[in-house]
């Protein structure tokens, strides 16, 4: 495999799933589901679960059903101290400094989101693009849609020299599909059709070599 480009999603994937921000900007969603659409209290969480489901994500969900304006909904749950999460990751730079391929951002989350997360980590940097929310809209992964279109944004020509790099298994199958080299993260062994599992992004050269 002559290996180009190395796809990462972003949230819970290049940090620790309990790191608790996913937990943080979840309570926003409700949050924001209660104080700014009237969604009961009692049925905003079961609400937020169906409409991820239906629509791979909230937001989208939140726009086909209840109209709202696409960016002050980012903002709003997106507004949360990173650093009270994160640190500096020197284990993370150095595996991602070892790879000379290029790195792109893939995530369902926004630009202005993902910046504060990869500066947080300490490698802003070493990524050369971030495709977000915005770039694909009105798709997300894990829809063939959005990643024909993060293919076509980053100038992939042929996705068999790509690796897609995700914690969740529904944007993996995807990516499979398209012809990338696929990495569940989280998981302790590959679950069909993924072709590795790594339990957190610091065990990646377990499964990619440096020398691809």
């Amino acid at each position: 495999m002559r290996l180009e480009t190395l796809f990462f999603d972003l949230d819970d994937t290049l940090y620790s799933s309990t790191s608790g921000i996913w937990e943080a900007i979840g309570a926003r969603m409700i949050q924001y589901m209660v104080v700014k659409l009237g969604v009961p209290a009692l049925k905003a969480d079961e609400e937020r679960e169906r409409l991820f489901q239906l629509y791979g994500t909230t937001r989208r969900g939140l726009q086909a059903e209840y109209q709202i304006d696409e960016a002050d909904f980012m903002d709003y749950v997106h507004d949360i101290s990173i650093d009270q999460y994160l640190s500096p990751n020197i284990t993370l730079r150095n595996i991602l400094e070892s790879y000379p391929q290029r790195k792109v951002i893939f995530t369902n989350a926004d630009t202005g989101h993902a910046i504060r997360v990869l500066k947080t980590l300490g490698v802003q940097d070493l990524f050369d693009k971030i495709i977000d929310i915005r770039s694909i809209d009105p798709w997300c992964k894990p829809q063939t849609e959005a990643f024909a279109k993060a293919l076509e944004l980053a100038g992939i020509n042929n996705p068999k020299n790509c690796v897609m790099i995700d914690d969740a298994l529904r944007n993996l199958v995807t990516a499979h599909e398209f012809g990338l080299f696929t990495i569940h993260v989280g998981e302790p062994k590959a679950i069909t059709p993924v072709d590795a599992a790594i339990m957190s992004i610091e065990e990646l050269p377990n499964v990619l070599l440096q020398t691809y």
